[in-house]
């Protein structure tokens, strides 16, 4: 299942979870980021109950990319416990997602 974070459940979904979380951090007039979506879909349903997989609006959600630090997009924060595990930037392969992925499991 992949998750809409914003501003309002991304206490509870993000830093509270008891698994995993990959954010993808996005825009909608994003190219790479529309490249990215398929493959940030396919991670949600292939690790569905061991990570939880959801995306961030940088649009909607301004504070929560200027607190990572977003300045390019797409932006991929791993997040383990509460706290940044790993990160990516860019339209990247799936399989280099999967590595970091499969690192905080």
């Amino acid at each position: 299942m992949e998750y809409r974070f914003t501003k309002e459940n991304f206490e509870t979904e993000v830093m509270n979870s008891d698994v995993p979380v990959l954010v993808d951090f996005y825009a909608d007039w994003c190219g790479p980021c529309k490249m990215m979506g398929p493959v940030v879909e396919e991670l949600a349903r292939e690790y569905d109950g061991k990570f939880k997989v959801g995306k961030i609006d940088v649009d909607q959600e301004p504070q929560l990319a200027q607190k990572y630090g977003v300045m390019s997009i797409p932006y991929f924060a791993f997040i383990k416990k509460g706290s940044l595990y790993d990160d990516e930037m860019g339209a990247v392969p799936k399989e280099r997602l999967v590595r970091k992925m499969e690192a905080m499991i």
